[in-house]
């Protein structure tokens, strides 16, 4: 898969990537219930959009993609928003490996979880468990069927309460309810 995302990355072509942060996130920096901001892990940050933004609130931002380009193309970003989240190079599987340390209250995943092979899922757990506080926010996105037949990404709500369940509850999932899009869910989980 890292392969197939370094060479989309290469030739441009990155669909998922917007350049505006979704608002399910803007509802948890900004909204009603704005949370207090604090230290966030932007897992799969690609270029950087959701990591400029959560900087440009207030938070402490740590961002890790495994893509060099998509990394580079962050620290422009943040460069010309004139923001400093601190943006890694690396495997989101091997968290303490990459020494992003503890004391989140957010954590944040546009995509990531779901391409991740089943062998490292539990390890993406271990490290977002070790990572948090209690009382922290998990907000994922994932496709929960295949939505093509080349993309082999997916991650159901089964799964998310299997791999989260013993230390996070599921507060909200939403999304997916029009079949005529892609089948893509997001979750809203919280850490006792």
């Amino acid at each position: 898969m890292s392969l197939i995302f370094r060479a989309m990355y290469r030739f441009g072509f990155t669909p998922w990537d917007s350049g505006v942060p979704p608002p399910e996130l803007k509802e948890l920096i900004e909204g009603p219930q704005a949370r207090t901001p604090g230290k966030a892990l932007d897992l799969g940050c690609g270029t950087g959009t959701n990591a400029v933004f959560m900087t440009q609130h207030g938070w402490d931002v740590t961002a890790i993609d495994f893509v060099p380009r998509a990394i580079t193309k962050a620290k422009a970003r943040a460069a010309a928003a004139k923001v400093s989240p601190r943006l890694i190079l690396g495997d989101v599987t091997r968290l303490e490996e990459l020494g992003v340390g503890d004391g989140y209250s957010l954590v944040f995943d546009l995509g990531c979880l779901h391409a991740i092979p089943q062998a490292r899922r539990d390890a993406y757990a271990a490290g977002v468990n070790r990572a948090t506080l209690p009382g922290a926010d998990f907000l994922v996105w994932g496709f929960y069927a295949k939505p093509n037949f080349v993309t082999n990404a997916r991650i159901t709500q089964d799964e998310l309460e299997h791999l989260f369940g013993a230390s996070w509850d599921i507060v909200r999932a939403w999304g997916g309810e029009q079949p005529d899009r892609f089948p893509g869910r997001w979750y809203h989980l919280k850490r006792r």
